[in-house]
């Protein structure tokens, strides 16, 4: 950017550089910072095979939402504990301390200065041809003020504040990430008390019946075949217990991550008594991700940072206009300082345009400038993102949910085929294998619906935390825990 091109900004920004320095603009100053406005979507107006009517569940918070007590308690403990939180706590009290100190420069600087210099002046530079000491002190009030008349200050101090705004929702996305992660754990872990007691209770079933094989095999009326298949059901079934009870372990580590502490999660059923279990969880329209995804807020102050910081690039081009002066007393002597005829005072308003700096300015505002794209690129990317995990949220749901519904169906058959298996098998009109097969379809597929219905229950977790649900947007978060002692709600 030329001068020439700088000056021509003014005049179509500024209606000319006196209407810069007439009125409130004298303090308001211009600004060369394109306008923020909100990128088109680059997104469907409504999701796939959805009715948007309504507004979206994001609107509720995760304490309305989950309505089981101990989870409740569990996401409490995480938000107040979680180190990721506690990171990006910090990360916003940086940002905020960055904007106060980006701030101050919008304002004059006052120093109270004190000084005080002793020097000799040989003879040969003394007029009086004699060599001479001398005391100077001082004490004065000085002052310093650039005014901000193209806007450069203030738009830095814009960028800063949308700096901090966007740590602020990016604190937020993290919550709402962690809120997701406990109630996924939670979920998990009531997955695996269930398939643990099937487990259990299989177990206890082939104990009974390799008891029995092994008795028939001892009086002569059975085979060591049976016996062995028998001693394989109980085996597999043995084994899938072991596999649960390491997962299970590996899971409260993961919660004990999240919680910031080990917990003791009490045993309980598979059913997340959320809000809306049973019925259809309203999604509204993909333009309400703008005000509900943190991410995507945080990207739009991203970007409004860097429109800003094309401003305060282009005002470099411009003069810079300072005030700096001191007001106070001098004396050669301490005890002179406030005599009469002591006063000392200056004023010093200074004007500096830039010349030549071989293309130093101008890099700036090409750097500027490509950040700009950037972040515009940036937001396109966070929204279709938040658009895609909506529709994949969506589509599992359904899916999972037309899968437990054949499941249930599959089951109530493999039940019905184990029960003739081993009544065929008793009667003498078939091998055991074929009650093996029967009892290992029927274990796997009890196990699959508990599965199923685990990820159906998490299907609601994923779609609520894609929707940006978990924290209202007119909370704001307290930037120190410690001194609030909880985590906004």
């Amino acid at each position: 950017m030329t001068f020439s091109e700088a000056a021509s900004a003014i005049r179509r920004s500024c209606a000319g550089i006196t209407s810069c320095l007439l009125g409130p603009a004298l303090l308001s100053g211009c600004s060369f910072a394109p306008a923020n406005v909100r990128p088109p979507l680059p997104v469907p107006q409504a999701y796939p095979g959805e009715n948007s009517a309504g507004s979206s569940v994001a609107a509720i918070g995760w304490r309305d939402f989950f309505r089981d007590d101990k989870l409740r308690a569990l996401i409490a403990e995480a938000l107040a504990n979680n180190r990721d939180i506690r990171i990006a706590s910090g990360r916003v009290a940086e940002a905020r301390a960055a904007w106060r100190i980006q701030g101050s420069a919008l304002y004059p600087q006052l120093d109270a200065v004190a000084t005080g210099t002793r020097a000799g002046t040989p003879a040969d530079l003394s007029i009086t041809g004699r060599s001479e000491t001398g005391n100077q002190i001082y004490a004065q009030i000085s002052a310093g003020w650039e005014i901000d008349f193209w806007g450069r200050l203030r738009n830095l101090n814009d960028a800063a504040r949308a700096q901090y705004l966007a740590t602020e929702e990016a604190r937020r996305a993290v919550a709402t990430e962690l809120v997701a992660q406990v109630a996924n754990g939670y979920l998990l872990e009531r997955e695996y008390e269930e398939r643990m007691a099937l487990a259990q209770r299989t177990i206890t079933t082939r104990e009974e019946s390799l008891r029995i094989m092994k008795r028939r095999y001892e009086v002569g009326s059975g085979s060591k075949l049976d016996m062995t298949q028998a001693q394989t059901l109980l085996a597999q079934a043995q084994m899938a217990l072991q596999v649960l009870e390491q997962d299970q372990a590996v899971n409260r580590n993961a919660l004990a991550l999240l919680a910031g502490r080990q917990v003791a999660v009490a045993p309980g059923p598979l059913d997340l008594a959320e809000a809306s279990a049973d019925v259809a969880l309203p999604v509204g329209l993909p333009s309400e991700l703008l005000v509900n995804r943190p991410d995507i807020v945080a990207a739009e102050y991203a970007l409004r940072a860097a429109n800003a910081n094309i401003g305060a690039a282009r005002a470099a081009f411009l003069p810079n206009i300072s005030l700096t002066g001191a007001f106070g007393t001098a004396s050669a002597e301490l005890d002179g300082l406030f005599k009469d005829g002591s006063l000392a005072w200056n004023f010093a308003p200074a004007i500096s345009m830039p010349v030549f700096n071989a293309g130093r300015l101008a890099g700036r505002l090409d750097v500027a400038k490509a950040r700009q794209v950037i972040a515009v690129a940036d937001y396109e990317r966070t929204v279709q993102a938040a658009f895609r995990d909506v529709a994949d949220s969506l589509v599992r749901r359904r899916q999972v949910g037309l899968q437990i519904e054949t499941t249930g169906r599959m089951l109530a058959a493999l039940r019905e085929r184990a029960r003739l298996a081993q009544l065929r098998f008793d009667n003498g009109r078939s091998t055991y294998l074929e009650v093996l097969d029967a009892q290992r379809d029927l274990f796997g597929t009890e196990q699959t619906l508990v599965q199923l219905h685990r990820a159906y229950l998490a299907s609601a977790v994923s779609l609520y935390a894609a929707l940006g649900g978990g924290f209202a947007r007119n909370i704001p978060f307290a930037t120190d825990m410690q001194q609030t002692g909880e985590f906004p709600r």
